[in-house]
């Protein structure tokens, strides 16, 4: 087998990985909502966590043998193995409008990185990395506080932290590279700084995406981070690695038009959350007031202000002045 065809086998396996992982951190964080640390209790959380180092895992060896060209947008089928997953294991079904939004943001991703032409295997320097490192840590420091500002837009903050959790990723997979890249060429424990970095990246992306899907579902929160993850990359790779789009002007007017696909699908799959049986109840779905001891009949009368006879009022308009009646005849 090839080089080329063992990163894509990987790069496939990796994507499995990752979608098994997101469809259990979705599931722990609609179950523990409001429980702050309680999913560090649950043994599905851990498990997520394995598959994504899993993935993570996979991911790194792919990029080992193939470009980052390739290998990151393969990382857009995560969504695509998401759906399913979700549908089998946790009863979690997707409509018309959320496939479609899937594979027309699948599609034009991998168009557009498809486009990214394939350049000799190069490295950052260390002030490029620390330029790099410092960069995305504020941006994601910035989500953070955009997330925390907008809490009372769940939809809006679970984006907010997606595309957090995407950058922190992305720049883990350019980081990866880098060392792939140092490490074939003997560098030795020069890589020891970017190591430390993609550990921090890595777990600031686990988090962030936990958070994520607890506000905002399964379907909008992976279409976030499953483009901004290889798109952010890409950008990378084109502006410190000299990689550019292939076949000059035409190259770039398809680029162009395979972004606006990736963003017309993003659209589509925030406009369909996924829904089923898993799905937390509301007081009202239940016929249960908070605080009462029994559900509450929805068809039984209730009674107001308005229904209650007014009291009358004695001689003076004043309800303490009416006579004194016998409690007994």
């Amino acid at each position: 087998m090839s080089a080329l065809a063992l990163s894509v086998l990987l790069s496939f396996v990796s994507a499995v990985a990752y979608a098994g992982g997101a469809v259990v951190q979705e599931r722990v964080a609609d179950t523990c909502s409001g429980e702050r640390f309680a999913p560090l209790r649950r043994p599905g959380w851990w498990a997520a966590l394995g598959l994504n180092g899993l993935g993570g895992v996979l991911h790194v060896v792919a990029l080992a043998f193939g470009p980052l060209s390739l290998v990151q947008p393969l990382g857009a089928l995560t969504i695509v193995f998401a759906l399913p997953l979700a549908a089998l294991f946790v009863g979690r079904k997707a409509g018309a409008t959320a496939w479609r939004g899937a594979v027309m943001a699948t599609a034009g991703l991998a168009g557009l990185l498809a486009l990214v032409g394939a350049s000799d295997a190069g490295s950052l320097g260390p002030a490029q990395r620390t330029a790099l490192a410092l960069v995305t840590g504020g941006a994601i420091v910035a989500l953070m506080v955009a997330a925390r500002a907008a809490h009372r837009h769940p939809a809006v903050r679970s984006v907010l932290l997606a595309t957090g959790a995407g950058a922190a990723f992305g720049m883990s997979s350019v980081f990866t590279k880098t060392v792939a890249v140092d490490w074939s060429a003997g560098a030795g424990l020069a890589g020891l700084p970017s190591l430390a970095v993609i550990a921090v990246l890595s777990a600031a992306g686990v988090f962030l995406s936990q958070s994520a899907y607890r506000d905002g579902g399964l379907a909008a929160p992976l279409a976030t981070l499953t483009v901004v993850n290889p798109v952010l990359a890409a950008v990378v790779g084109i502006v410190l690695f000299g990689e550019t789009f292939r076949h000059g002007t035409t190259g770039t007017v398809l680029a162009l038009g395979c972004a606006v696909v990736t963003c017309g699908g993003l659209i589509l799959l925030t406009t369909e959350r996924l829904g089923g049986p898993a799905d937390r109840k509301t007081p009202a779905d239940t016929g249960r007031v908070p605080g009462a001891r029994w559900p509450v009949d929805p068809a039984a009368p209730v009674l107001t202000s308005v229904d209650a006879e007014p009291v009358p009022e004695g001689d003076d308009g004043d309800p303490r002045s009416l006579p004194d009646v016998p409690l007994c005849a």
